[in-house]
């Protein structure tokens, strides 16, 4: 969305930190939830700062957990993370430039030591992607993988002045918003007085007078453009043959299915909601879970909940 590295790596943390303290002061032990989480960042054309984003990432998790959690395991200070390249970053003019910018941010992300990676198709910014567009996204992270060796080295860059100079920068820049959110009474309250989302706002808004003023570059948007028409294939989709087509499976799913036992499900769902019945102890996913299996549909799921928190 435009958030520099340490904001994004800043405000991720801080969100994982939050889920934590809501488990624990559930009642879950640390241990039983913090080596099942898994992070996502996104990953730009700053090569070097997400290399050290995603390390920093790592140590700024496990000495977090260590300092509010101690948990014992060691697995509860691991920090896990998929990644994805940047749609930020992707330009519907010029669009075949997207391909390097993709492989670029896919290295980085590689090289960071991300544990699983999706790359975007040059075409993304302009539609869906055509089958060849996502072969070629495929394709990209199949050569890194099994042509460049690059993936055989843990932590590459470690002990590389720069690098560990970079990463120690973004560690503590990160750590100052962290106790920045913190200090307001941690994540859930920033999300609701919208803190966050004006600092993201603010960035993405800095970072694009940049671009309109010429300071950032951006090839073959406000530098080097193409004079010619950029010829490329787009995935044309129907939303009404989309749309005719879910109704019809939706049709199919009411029809062959025990309406009793839905409306029983999604009564119960209500009543859990409500927090009437102590036999579910508040655990909606798994009352959920049990209307899913009735064959009740999202819709009428979610219905049930908005019938009861508005």
């Amino acid at each position: 969305a435009g958030a520099p590295a340490n904001l994004e790596l800043g405000l991720t943390i801080a969100d994982g930190l939050e889920y934590v303290r809501c488990g624990t002061a559930g009642g879950v032990d640390v241990d039983a939830i913090a080596g099942r989480f898994s992070f996502f960042f996104g990953i730009g054309m700053n090569f070097y700062m997400e290399v050290a984003k995603l390390r920093a990432a790592r140590r700024l998790w496990a000495d977090l957990m260590k300092k509010n959690f101690d948990p014992k395991k060691k697995n509860s200070l691991l920090l896990r993370t998929h990644t994805q390249t940047s749609g930020y970053s992707l330009t519907a003019q010029d669009p075949y430039n997207n391909i390097v910018r993709t492989t670029i941010e896919a290295m980085s992300a590689v090289m960071g030591g991300t544990q699983s990676l999706h790359t975007n198709s040059y075409d993304e910014a302009i539609a869906l992607p055509t089958e060849l567009s996502a072969r070629i996204s495929r394709n990209t992270q199949l050569i890194l993988q099994n042509e460049t060796g690059i993936p055989k080295v843990v932590d590459p860059w470690a002990g590389s002045y720069f690098m560990e100079h970079l990463t120690n920068e973004l560690y503590d820049s990160a750590l100052k918003i962290i106790e920045e959110v913190e200090a307001q009474g941690g994540m859930a309250k920033c999300i609701e007085s919208g803190w966050p989302k004006l600092k993201i706002e603010e960035a993405a808004a800095k970072k694009q007078a940049r671009l309109d003023a010429g300071i950032d570059v951006l090839v073959g948007v406000n530098k080097w453009q193409v004079t010619d028409d950029v010829k490329y294939e787009t995935r044309n989709i129907s939303s009404e043959e989309v749309r005719q087509s879910q109704l019809s499976k939706l049709d199919k799913v009411k029809g062959g299915r025990d309406q009793g036992a839905v409306d029983a499900a999604l009564a119960e769902l209500a009543e859990a909601a409500k927090g009437n019945d102590p036999k579910t102890n508040m655990n909606l996913l798994e009352v959920a879970v049990k209307a899913a299996r009735a064959r009740a549909t999202l819709g009428e799921i979610s219905g049930a909940l908005e019938a009861v928190w508005g």
